[in-house]
Order: C-alpha cells, then structure tokens, then sequence
C-alpha cells in the first residue's frame, strides 16, 4: 500500500490530522487498533467538548462521531481499524490486520497514538495486590460502555481530569466516594471539573495526601492514607485507616510512544522533542495531540492535529519549508514548553507551556538576547492548564526565552 500521509491513531488528533491533510490535497491512510474510531471520546460520555472546534457544546461520542461522518465522506482518506503498527522505519510502516502483514510506504506519516494510563506499578503502590485497584480511565470503561459497576465505597488517588469525572460518575451510580487524594499541593485536573464534580457533590479533595498502603486480601478492604512533607516523604504522624473497596488511579498520563524506542524522550512531557512544524528528528515524521503532550481539552487536541495534518502534507508535496533554527528555553518557572525549536521568519508562532507552580497576576515574556519580544498579563496560572501564547518572530534570531515577571 502506498500513501502521502500515514496517520497512526484514530482519535481526535488523528481524524482532525487526516482531514487537514485531504483538504491539502494529500492521499491519506489512518491506521487505528481498535475496531472504531474516535479513540478515548468513545467512553467519554459527559458534556463539555467541542465549544472551540465546533462552536457548540457536545459529548465525547458526539464529538467523535461528527469527525468520523467527515472521515467517512472523504475520498482521500483510507480507514484500517483492528490493526496495529508494528514497525516503523523510514517512510515504511509494518502493520497488523485481520487480513494479515501489510506494508504501507508513505512520505510523511504523523503520531496521534493518544495516552496510555499510569498503573499501580508505575508509582510503586504500597500494600497487597487485592482485586479492586483500577485506573480512571478503565473504570470509566466499564461504567459506560460496559455497563459494570467498579465498587461502592470508592477512594481516588489523583486528581486528574478522568479521576474527577468518575468522581461525579459513581456518586451519581450510588456509590460513595469518600475522598479524592492529591500528593501535590494544586490539582492536575481543570479547575472546572472540580467545582462540578467534587464540591457539588461534597467529595472532600486532599492536597499533599496520598495513600500509604493498600489493604486487602482478595478484594480491597481499605487503605491507610496521610500526608507527605514538600519532597513527597510520608509523614507518619497523619496515619489514618479509611475503608473502602475500590481504589481508583488518577495519577498522570503517559504518551504512548511503544514504537519508537529509539527515541530520545523529554523527560518532562514524555514525549519527543518537536520544531516549529511539529517534525521530530526525522523531518518526515510528525507529533501532535496527547501522544506529544497531555492536553486539558480535546478541542486543543483536535485543533492542533488540523495544523500539523497541514504541516505533514505540505512535506509530502515538498512543500515545507524550514530555514536557520532558533533555540526556546525558559525559565524555572516553566514545567515545560513547546515547540522546542523554531525557524527564522517573520510569521506569528504559538507558544504552549505548563507551569511549574501557580502565579498570581504576573507577566509572561519572551525575549531574544535580552530584548523583550513580547508580554502577555495574566491574571492568575495553574499547573493543571495548559497555557499559550502568540508572538512574531520578526528580528528574531539564535534564541527565545519565555519567563514570568
């Protein structure tokens, strides 16, 4: 099989990529491993998707579904679901199907695989491996689209996004979720989904607590939980016994780079090191959505694979062009920023970045060899949102630093 863009992923990242890059003019294939497209929206069940793509608000399998008609309806566009990506080398992809190996060569190929969930094992879990330890985004499966309830006295630890809405999810089932745990001192999840899904429904949140043991034979029992000091060491005075029978996990994500072991990772976004136009080191193959880092909304999500289908289908056309490289650092305020490269020109370019700690009314600024670029005020920043800013590159050369003032 031949095409001019392979997309890997089928979620919102990828559909958005793959009709971004037909409208371009490239053909397109999309290889997805599950059997349907739309990825992690298809669980999604609750509302408040789709206010910035499509200008009204959805649910997730809506969201999903709008993008998979469009799919559908383009002729440039090739679908394989049930099939997985098992080697990739240059502009050569291996795939798995239910028809068998195929091959697929193409001239650039984009990354949109999403997220995999952090699990017991990754933050090494104290206590026994009783049934009943489960991630967000699994219980969120089974409650949905499976139609199982996970437990009745529920403890999550995390307070990520899908933590906070599974929060709202069983206590609306009947169950009853005695307390959300968080080890940091603010939220990873958005501050709206707090309001709505904790302190309306009375589910305490915890900051700087975290579980200290897990306790059951066969299934959970309960778990003994307590504070930690500002380097995340337990302190053993705050003890305490809580019962419960299910531990949900809401501890991070992480992008799912599995076939790409060669990659060097960023260590504090987990995915690969990108430029202006999304490229990796190899300038034919391209990262955008949860798989390059973990976005808040899937609007964002969709947004940035519409404009990184663009970038990989101009590549395709040889009609990408980059130029002499400018270095972005950032300060220590920053937990990370992106793209990490940029190219000299005169156009506007969008910065995206995380806080490391809140700020309260302060200045961002860009500089480029100790002259101010830009500045943008902001009233209030959390580690939990992602952030953007816009400015131009003119006169712009060799490095931009973005910093809080």
């Amino acid at each position: 099989m031949v095409t001019d863009v392979l997309i890997i992923g089928g979620g919102p990242a990828g559909m958005s990529s793959a009709l971004s890059a037909s409208e371009n003019g490239s053909k397109v294939v999309i290889v997805e491993r599950d059997g349907v497209l739309g990825g992690i929206l298809n669980q999604c069940i609750h509302n408040g998707f789709g206010l910035h793509y499509f200008g009204e608000e959805l649910t997730g399998p809506e969201f999903a579904h709008r993008f998979r008609k469009m799919v559908e309806k383009d002729k440039n566009i090739t679908v394989l679901t049930n099939t997985l990506v098992t080697d990739l080398k240059e502009k050569v992809a291996t795939v798995l199907s239910r028809s068998g190996i195929i091959e697929i060569k193409f001239k650039a190929c984009v990354l949109a695989m999403g997220c995999r969930e952090r699990t017991a094992g990754n933050i090494s879990l104290n206590g026994t491996r009783p049934m009943g330890v489960i991630t967000a985004g699994s219980a969120q499966k089974m409650v949905n689209i499976d139609g199982k309830m996970i437990g009745k006295d529920i403890v999550i630890l995390g307070s990520g996004d899908i933590g906070l809405i599974m929060a709202r999810r069983l206590t609306l089932e009947g169950a009853k979720v005695h307390a959300v745990l968080e080890i940091n001192s603010t939220s990873s999840g958005l501050r709206r989904n707090i309001l709505q899904c904790l302190d309306d429904f009375n589910i305490p949140l915890y900051y700087n607590t975290t579980i200290f043991e897990v306790v059951g034979r066969d299934r959970v029992e309960g778990v003994y939980y307590g504070q930690v000091d500002e380097h995340f060491n337990k302190i053993e005075s705050t003890k305490k016994f809580l019962k419960c029978d299910t531990v949900i996990l809401s501890v991070g994500l992480v992008p799912d780079l599995q076939i790409l072991p060669d990659f060097e990772i960023n260590p504090k976004t987990n995915g690969v090191f990108v430029n202006e136009h999304y490229q990796t080191k190899q300038p034919w193959l391209f990262s955008c959505g949860n798989v390059l880092h973990v976005h808040d909304l899937v609007d964002n999500v969709a947004l940035e694979g519409k404009q990184v289908g663009l970038f990989a289908s101009l590549y395709a056309q040889k009609k990408l062009y980059g130029g002499n490289l400018i270095k972005v650092s950032h300060s220590k305020d920053f937990a990370y920023v992106l793209p990490y490269t940029l190219f000299e020109g005169e156009e506007d370019v969008e910065m995206k970045f995380r806080l490391k700690n809140k700020i309260v009314r302060k200045w961002l600024v860009v500089k480029s060899e100790g002259r101010e670029v830009a500045k943008k005020f902001v009233l209030a920043g959390v580690p939990g949102e992602m952030m953007t800013m816009k400015f131009n590159k003119s006169g712009v050369k060799n490095e931009v630093a973005l910093e809080v003032q």
